[in-house]
């Protein structure tokens, strides 16, 4: 038997159940001609809602909140502005450092590479730094 013949037979086989299968309804959308629409059946019942108990829903939730709401949102607001700010100080002064360490490193390794230099040309005829300055 050829793969072919193996792949039509899967979807005959899938097929054949999803249309004789119990659960399965129709997923095309009703005309609004047909007059009222039929009232959902089961759980559908439960998870959908008229649209008047839908708007009210909305409604309701856009009311103002109480005082303590209010309150309460804004200590967590500001408890979270004040977390992120003590993060991008410590961020910052953690990059400061950072800066600061390699400046004296590299300060210090011209300093070596300057004094190296300078031991290394002096032929001992005149003083190792000028007076003038």
């Amino acid at each position: 038997m050829s793969w072919t013949h193996l792949v039509f037979l899967s979807l005959l086989a899938t097929l054949l159940i999803l249309t004789l299968s119990p659960g399965v309804r129709s997923a095309s959308v009703r005309d609004g001609r047909e007059g009222k629409a039929a009232e959902p059946k089961g759980s559908a019942r439960r998870v959908f809602m008229p649209d008047a108990d839908g708007a009210n829903f909305f409604k309701k939730r856009s009311r103002r909140k109480y005082e303590a709401e209010v309150l309460a949102e804004q200590r967590v607001r500001l408890s979270a502005d004040e977390r992120r700010r003590e993060y991008y100080d410590e961020q910052r002064n953690e990059f400061e450092n950072y800066v600061e360490e390699e400046r004296d490193e590299q300060d210090e390794r011209t300093r070596e590479k300057t004094e190296q230099w300078r031991e290394f040309h002096y032929d001992g005829l005149y003083p190792r730094y000028p007076r003038g300055w």
